[in-house]
């Protein structure tokens, strides 16, 4: 709302210091500000609300030091990266942008998601929660969302041919510039390659090249895998204090990068990365996104104030796979979201080990102690404070690893 305030006082008046608002490094520096201290400052007074309302945590009985403890604290909390997140959007961030709106809608639809099945755990004493199958289909409703906008509509597109040297003259920071044409393709980035993209659209030309008008029917689809794996992911990695906030922080903070760099015309021409029109502005709803986690993690480090809930959880892995698959980097998503990705295998590993080990040998065996990853070291009687910033620490170098990706081919 700003911006548009902004740009009007500009034109019409030429209202002094009007203009820092159209560059998208301000708006994203103010983002996370903001962001920040509505975290921070209305947090607590949130979590005072959920406490009041008795929003505690059912603590499951699994024979983990300091798990009894933990009965009562307040969840849900997820509400306040929610919050956080879409009240700097909205003042700050351009909100006829498809990629903005997008992401506003994968916000929203999860935390409801993820909010119904909390208060079901709460309020109705109903330890599961929302059923299984109704979290898919809202995570599959979202996929199918995401993966049909993506592929019809018009403003989503990519440029890419090499900038001319006139147009890479403009302002480094400014909106994206008129250079054009702009394509409509279902290509993405392949990490490590040289000629690194990929179009999904190759998985069935190659029978036919009539066939590429039917891309979606593969794009689609895997759309609706990765935003139901990642949001998986994020929910499995919630299982002790500040894990899952603060891996995401670095997560996100990481994909702003690539973001800033697609939608940027003169930095994604230098580093020869697709060039994606309009998604700079995702930098905005990132960096506000970070910001609120960083804020949440102020309660809910060790010992924790406040549990984010599935509202935080299933909301938080719903939006890193939406900027991943809007800034084409869906295939760095094992790299980038490393840890979502070895919580999940380290249950599916443990369950289909156990299921094979039972009907073969008759007893149930199992690879770590506990799944997911981070109760197995719990169980080896590492405090869970060294496990998270042992984690954060790999979050890190897993990122570093992505950047480089920018240019290691």
């Amino acid at each position: 709302m700003l911006y548009y305030l902004f740009e009007y006082l500009e034109s019409e008046y030429q209202f002094p210091g009007a203009s820092l608002f159209q560059f998208i490094t301000f708006r994203a520096a103010m983002a996370i500000i903001l962001s920040l201290l509505i975290s921070t400052i209305y947090g607590k007074r949130i979590i005072n609300f959920l406490r009041k309302k008795q929003m505690g945590e059912s603590i499951r009985e699994l024979g983990l030091e300091g798990q009894a403890e933990k009965a009562g604290t307040p969840t849900m909390g997820g509400v306040i990266i929610i919050l956080a997140t879409l009240v700097p959007v909205l003042l700050f961030a351009k909100l006829d942008n498809i990629y903005v709106i997008l992401l506003i809608i994968t916000t929203l639809w999860m935390g409801v998601i993820g909010f119904t099945d909390d208060f079901l755990k709460i309020k109705k004493k109903d330890k599961e929660g929302l059923a299984g199958k109704f979290k898919v289909i809202g995570q599959v409703g979202l996929g199918l969302i995401v993966g049909c906008t993506m592929y019809f509509h018009d403003d989503i597109t990519v440029r890419q041919e090499k900038a001319p040297s006139e147009v890479v003259q403009v302002a480094v920071d400014k909106a994206d510039s008129d250079f054009n044409p702009a394509i409509k393709s279902t290509k993405t980035t392949l990490p490590f390659f040289k000629n690194n993209e990929f179009d999904y659209a190759d998985l069935i030309t190659w029978i036919s090249p009539d066939l590429a008008k039917y891309a979606w029917l593969i794009f689609i689809p895997i759309v609706i895998f990765i935003v139901t794996a990642v949001s998986n992911g994020a929910n499995l990695t919630d299982g002790i204090d500040g894990l899952a906030a603060g891996s995401s922080a670095i997560i996100v903070l990481t994909l702003a990068l690539f973001a800033w760099v697609s939608g940027n015309i003169i930095f994604s021409d230098y580093l020869n990365v697709m060039y994606i029109p309009n998604s700079g502005e995702m930098t905005i709803f990132i960096t506000a996104f970070a910001g609120a986690l960083v804020g949440f993690l102020w309660y809910n480090t060790y010992p924790a104030q406040v549990f984010m809930g599935d509202t935080g959880s299933l909301t938080i892995g719903g939006i890193i796979a939406v900027i991943a698959i809007a800034i084409r980097k869906e295939f760095l998503i094992p790299i980038v979201c490393g840890i979502f990705f070895i919580e999940t295998l380290s249950v599916m590993m443990q369950v289909s080990w156990f299921k094979y080990t039972k009907k073969k040998y008759g007893e149930g065996r199992r690879i770590f102690l506990m799944s997911p990853l981070h109760h197995h070291y719990q169980k080896r009687g590492i405090h869970e404070s060294k496990i998270v910033a042992r984690f954060w620490i790999v979050g890190i170098f897993l990122a570093i690893i992505a950047v480089i990706t920018l240019k290691v081919r």
